[in-house]
């Protein structure tokens, strides 16, 4: 069994991963692996930002890991909030509060066309090769609803529906979101990359 370290201390993010792998990899937060620091995100592309988390657990651990970075890109905003979809209201990172700003920003905007973009950063040692950087992208295009659908799920999955689905997000169990998720495409990409190292 490999084990990965996902640089999150989201644990939503941590089983929805986990149970797209099953039993070949074990998951590892950050906390479980003894890390309590907030990594920051300054860049202006969710590739810049993932690199930069995968870099600095990398640069403590010296073990194989991995992070992501997740936007949400809405064409009627002009692709806002995009890399800043975690801070959209502030700093907070309150996503009731991201989600009443992205529905206020929307009222009366006729195109409300999305798409969910995950990026993930690898970096693992190759005993050939040394130390090596691949990436790995999911998208999921659907649309915004007018308000909030469901319970499940964390983020803005109760104002998305997935092109193909008749519910939002936070109304699915995880099975029927992992069918549609681009976090799943890419993590499908990264594992399947993994099963061949």
């Amino acid at each position: 069994m490999y084990t990965l370290i996902f640089a999150t201390n989201n644990q939503h993010k941590v089983q929805e991963i986990q149970s797209l792998v099953g039993s070949d990899f074990k998951i590892i937060p950050l906390k479980e692996a003894g890390i309590d620091i907030e990594i920051p995100e300054p860049h202006d592309t969710l590739q810049e930002n993932a690199a930069e988390k995968a870099n600095t657990i990398f640069n403590i651990t010296k073990q194989n890991c991995f992070s992501e970075d997740t936007g949400l890109e809405i064409e009627g905003l002009h692709g806002a909030p995009g890399v800043k979809s975690a801070r959209y209201a502030g700093e907070g990172r309150d996503f009731q509060a991201n989600i009443d700003k992205v529905l206020l920003n929307l009222n009366g905007v006729h195109n409300r066309a999305a798409q969910f973009r995950t990026v993930i950063c690898l970096l693992w040692k190759d005993a050939t090769k040394g130390i090596q950087t691949y990436y790995f992208e999911g998208i999921c295009k659907g649309k915004i609803t007018a308000e909030m659908h469901g319970e499940k799920g964390f983020g803005y999955d109760p104002i998305f529906i997935p092109d193909g689905a008749d519910k939002s997000f936070a109304e699915m169990t995880m099975d029927e979101k992992n069918t549609f998720s681009h976090r799943q495409k890419a993590v499908t990409q990264l594992f399947e990359f993994l099963r061949t190292q």
